[in-house]
């Protein structure tokens, strides 16, 4: 009951806010900012386009959204300072605090508190990672998981191609974590196989793409028995996601042969794990396909990964993205080829030290300015992956990890409004993403809080919830 109270009062402020936000083309819909397009010669005959894209609804006189004013006052810096410093200097924060706010039209700086000094950053450092993330992979392309002959006509190779959420049995051609299913592969597999005449078969992984650690050495090891990540690698199980408490197999690509093996034998095909390296195997180049599965697009991939703050998807992307980058996929490579791409793209690197991709390290500093800057980036829409990135935020007292947050008696109004990735550590809390002001204008905000008191991670997050609320129910003019 009560999360349904929470979700009916946030469906007016979340209908607004995402039309503003649509307005600015931050997020899909039907409202916008740019100029209407002049039909093309293939639509202007037709009626229609030639693209085969999803059709947009047409607005109507009884549409439930209406645009909102373009063309909203910017707060103020004056404004945004009296709002924000009582907030800012909430106990529970801690002593060390960096904030900056940007405006998401035109990434101008309005706000900033210690925006400069280094801190520990937590989860929203992935906000960093997927910036880098889309230099190199195309958010439309998927991630293939496919069997090849092996030496002989009855062996056969199952090849690693960088999805860790495959499903057992049938996928789910809507589900981003189970969309490719062994048992759908299986099925290839075996037809091929009795074409051949061959119905028995032994069973061999090629794990070569993208190789790295199975655990960065930045990591404690505790956060692993505990549930709160699992070992980086590039084929696992949906299923075996780890969860606080509930720790994943150390070795998934065991439980993917397994998996596969049993989906084999429901096609009627003898199958057994090859007695020699079954998990060291390479397939030969050219070697004929006999089936293959296709992972959900990378976006819906990375989306997922912020929304859940999923760290080691998050290391599985930037290791294939330093792979397509020419970079080893260790720690290292990876490290180096996200301060590259972000170099690249501009950002102010000062006092940002990475120890790894997803923010679960230890050594890990960044900037609230520099946060910020990639806000602005996507914002912008220069980088349409990375502007799909912020839209698929989680959403206040809605969605992923802000899920459960929002709800208090001074924040549940603006539920539904700002998105953000959280950050979360033993003393540190964080947000950083998009929000809508009183007077409909979209704005960017970044808080870092590193030195949480013994008050704990509740109220820390409690104080950063009611910063954001004020910044969203404020004109700030």
């Amino acid at each position: 009951m009560r999360r349904a109270l929470v979700v009916l009062a946030a469906l007016l402020v979340l209908v607004l806010g995402y039309a503003t936000a649509d307005v600015y083309d931050l997020v899909p819909g039907i409202l916008t900012r740019a100029p209407a397009p002049t039909p093309t010669a293939a639509s202007s005959a037709s009626g229609t386009a030639s693209t085969g894209s999803t059709p947009t609804p047409t607005p109507s006189a009884d549409a439930p959204l209406a645009a909102l004013d373009a063309d909203a006052p910017e707060p103020t810096t004056a404004g945004l300072t009296a709002a924000l410093a009582p907030l800012v200097s909430a106990p529970a924060l801690g002593p060390s605090v960096g904030v900056v706010v940007r405006d998401g039209l035109t990434g101008r700086l309005l706000y900033s508190r210690s925006a400069t000094t280094p801190r520990t950053p937590a989860s929203t450092v992935k906000l960093l990672s997927a910036a880098a993330v889309w230099t190199r992979l195309s958010p439309t392309a998927t991630m293939a998981t496919r069997v090849v002959q092996g030496t002989s006509p009855t062996s056969i190779v199952l090849v690693a191609g960088g999805d860790t959420l495959l499903a057992r049995g049938t996928g789910s051609p809507d589900a981003v974590a189970g969309r490719a299913g062994l048992g759908d592969l299986a099925s290839q597999v075996a037809g091929r196989l009795r074409a051949a005449g061959t119905t028995s078969v032994s069973l061999s992984l090629d794990l070569g793409y993208a190789p790295g650690p199975r655990y960065p050495p930045s990591w404690r090891a505790s956060d692993v028995t505990a549930g709160y990540t699992q070992g980086v690698s590039m084929i696992g199980l949906a299923e075996d996601r780890p969860e606080p408490g509930k720790p994943s197999p150390r070795r998934p690509e065991v439980e993917v042969a397994t998996a596969f093996l049993a989906d084999l034998a429901a096609q009627g095909v003898t199958a057994r794990l090859a007695t020699t390296s079954p998990y060291a195997a390479h397939a030969g180049v050219g070697a004929m396909e006999l089936g293959s599965v296709s992972s959900a697009p990378y976006a819906d991939v990375l989306a997922l990964t912020l929304a859940t703050s999923d760290n080691a998807l998050m290391e599985n992307l930037a290791r294939q993205a330093a792979a397509a980058a020419g970079r080893p996929a260790t720690e290292a490579g990876v490290t180096a080829f996200v301060r590259a791409a972000l170099t690249g793209l501009g950002v102010d690197l000062r006092g940002v030290v990475l120890a790894d991709a997803c923010g679960l390290g230890v050594g890990t500093t960044v900037t609230a300015a520099a946060l910020g800057q990639v806000l602005a980036l996507g914002a912008s829409g220069t980088d349409p992956a990375l502007r799909g990135t912020l839209a698929a935020l989680p959403v206040a007292g809605l969605s992923g990890t802000l899920e459960d947050r929002f709800e208090g008696t001074r924040t549940r109004a603006v539920a539904g409004i700002p998105r953000a990735k959280t950050g979360t550590l033993t003393g540190t809390s964080s947000l950083a993403g998009t929000t809508v002001d009183a007077d409909g204008r979209l704005l960017l905000f970044v808080v870092l809080a590193d030195r949480v008191p013994a008050s704990g991670t509740d109220a820390a997050r409690d104080a950063l919830d009611r910063l954001v609320a004020g910044l969203t129910g404020c004109g700030c003019r």
